[in-house]
């Protein structure tokens, strides 16, 4: 989606250019905030003697339905499994870069990590982390026990896979670390609204699009989602499944969707978690989602006197929210340096804090933030902020989340021009928060605007799923990333759908301790069986 978890659904900070292209949008994503995997190796290391059947690993036999000719190839692949540590195996497919005019000479890569199911397989269940831009291979491969239930663990082999242009398939590729960091974190030369700060923003802009061009060439021009679902379709055919298994958490739920309307005679069992609405435009999900978080802010302050010895907020949570406001605008006048000498400004304070939202689990980080830059510390700005774009203590950027997400999103929702809209959207994205709104001048989408490929869509659409056996949708009334309304609407829409909610706070709610949403989605993958109403869980 747009945002993060993505991102547009996104957390904006209304500008974009220099050092704040990326805080633009707030991804959508499912992520363990304190979790520290270290890197894998996945290299086969063969010495002495190997059995040919350990080499070549398992063996996935394709469905052998009836395609294209032009498309009879990718489908009929058969992917090779290898065993690739933590008791996964890996596998990599080859899809056409456009689903429209398949060239072997442009073939993309897609790779893919499964854990088999502990006990008799019902098939695979593909799961997407959301994003866009995050790794379903590496969710999977490294922490499935997050991703999934020990029920769904036991009946399905459990599979993961990066999405085009994202981590190990195929990816987009924009900068170095270093320009990272000065795209994400650096400050403006010139002052912020004016002409010259204006002409530097669109500089930066051109630059990173040319940059993502010129280390990605054509694949940015199909990075959309409508061709992530294509190469979906494949996957499931090349694991030998007749019927999709999926489990999509936040944008996953936009591929979820986009599955449902376009092959529904091929839906097996589908669920969204943390879900998004299609049907309305991109800055309404940015005004949308800014809501939702200043949402989140609020039930935080609410608690924390309360919930917390250390919380640093007295007074009610009108005087608190006056106290961030007094924050964001003494660090957007004199931002500090940090340990390694970036910059925290007002948008690092509103990464974090953002990022500290998506659960409530996370609130301590809240805590500490404030407290820290009540003080003009900048560990935990940093700390939270690196979190979210992935970027490690040494200054290396981990995956490649944040180029994929914006590549993904620029051709994925047209970009508004109209200079009398974007005023008006301005305003209105102050009155959704009122407390983190930060009055640059309404530029637009800078990113998106000088993107080298642009909008091909389409993802401003109500989808029905017309002939698509019933599927579940899960909201929580208190997600600040994917708010409640967008899972209430998704599921109006789509004929076949059923709502779970979760009376909770938090970004998607299943394999997260809640007996009620857990049991709904473990029994419907398992069975069949779907609630005859919502459950309103947590009620």
């Amino acid at each position: 989606m747009i945002f993060s978890d993505s991102a547009s659904p996104h957390r904006t900070d209304n500008r974009t250019g220099t050092g704040t292209g990326a805080r633009a949008r707030a991804r959508t994503g499912v992520r363990r905030l304190g979790l520290l995997v270290p890197a894998v190796a996945l290299t086969l290391v063969l010495s002495g003697c190997v059995n040919i059947l350990e080499l070549f690993g398992d063996r996935s036999e394709p469905t052998g339905e009836s395609v294209s000719e032009e498309l009879a190839p990718y489908y009929s692949q058969v992917l090779s499994w290898v065993d690739c540590g933590d008791g996964a195996q890996c596998a990599t497919a080859t899809a056409p870069m456009d689903w429209a005019n398949p060239s072997p000479e442009t073939d993309i890569s897609l790779a893919l990590a499964r854990h088999v199911a502990t006990g008799q397989s019902r098939g695979s269940l593909f799961v997407n982390p959301g994003g866009p831009g995050a790794s379903g291979f590496d969710l999977i491969h490294d922490d499935v026990d997050f991703a999934v239930s020990a029920t769904l663990r036991e009946n399905f082999d459990v599979i993961g896979w990066d999405p085009r242009g994202v981590g190990r398939s195929t990816p987009v590729t924009c900068l170095d670390d270093e320009g990272l960091d000065e795209f994400i974190f650096g400050l403006p030369d010139t002052p912020i609204g004016s002409d010259e700060w204006l002409a530097e923003s669109e500089e930066a802009a051109i630059s990173f699009g040319e940059a993502c061009f010129d280390n990605t060439g054509p694949l940015l021009q199909f990075i959309d989602t409508q061709s992530t679902v294509n190469d979906l379709d494949m996957l499931r055919a090349l694991v030998g499944d007749e019927k999709l298994q999926y489990l999509g958490y936040s944008y996953g739920s936009d591929i979820g969707s986009y599955y449902i309307e376009n092959f529904p005679q091929n839906v097996g069992r589908i669920v969204s978690d943390g879900a998004t609405d299609s049907s309305i435009s991109v800055f309404e999900v940015g005004r949308v989602q800014t809501a939702g978080f200043q949402r989140a802010l609020e039930n935080y302050l609410a608690a924390c006197p309360t919930s917390f010895d250390d919380c640093p907020f007295t007074g009610g949570v009108d005087a608190a929210l006056a106290t961030i406001r007094e924050l964001y605008d003494r660090y957007d006048a004199d931002p500090v340096a940090g340990a390694d000498g970036r910059m925290m400004d007002a948008g690092v304070i509103d990464i974090a804090m953002s990022t500290a939202l998506y659960s409530q689990d996370s609130w301590q980080f809240l805590n500490d933030l404030f407290s820290e830059a009540a003080r003009g510390e900048t560990e935990t700005a940093f700390f939270l902020a690196d979190f979210y774009y992935s970027r490690d203590i040494d200054g290396t950027y981990t995956d490649n989340s944040l180029e994929a997400f914006i590549a993904i999103y620029c051709v994925d929702y047209p970009v508004e021009t109209d200079p009398a809209v974007l005023v008006e959207q301005q305003q209105l994205m102050q009155q959704a928060s009122p407390t983190t709104f930060r009055d640059f001048p309404p530029t637009g989408d800078l990113t998106c605007l000088n993107w080298p490929y642009q909008y091909i869509g389409p993802c401003i659409t109500e989808l029905t799923g017309a002939g698509a056996p019933p599927v579940l949708i899960v909201s929580t009334t208190g997600d600040p990333a994917t708010p409640y309304e967008w899972g209430v609407a998704l599921s109006e829409q789509l004929l076949s759908a059923q709502l779970i909610t979760y009376n909770g706070e938090g970004h998607t709610a299943y394999n997260g301790g809640v007996a009620c949403v857990d049991d709904a989605v473990d029994n419907y993958f398992v069975t069949g069986t779907v609630p005859d109403a919502d459950p309103n869980c947590g009620a």
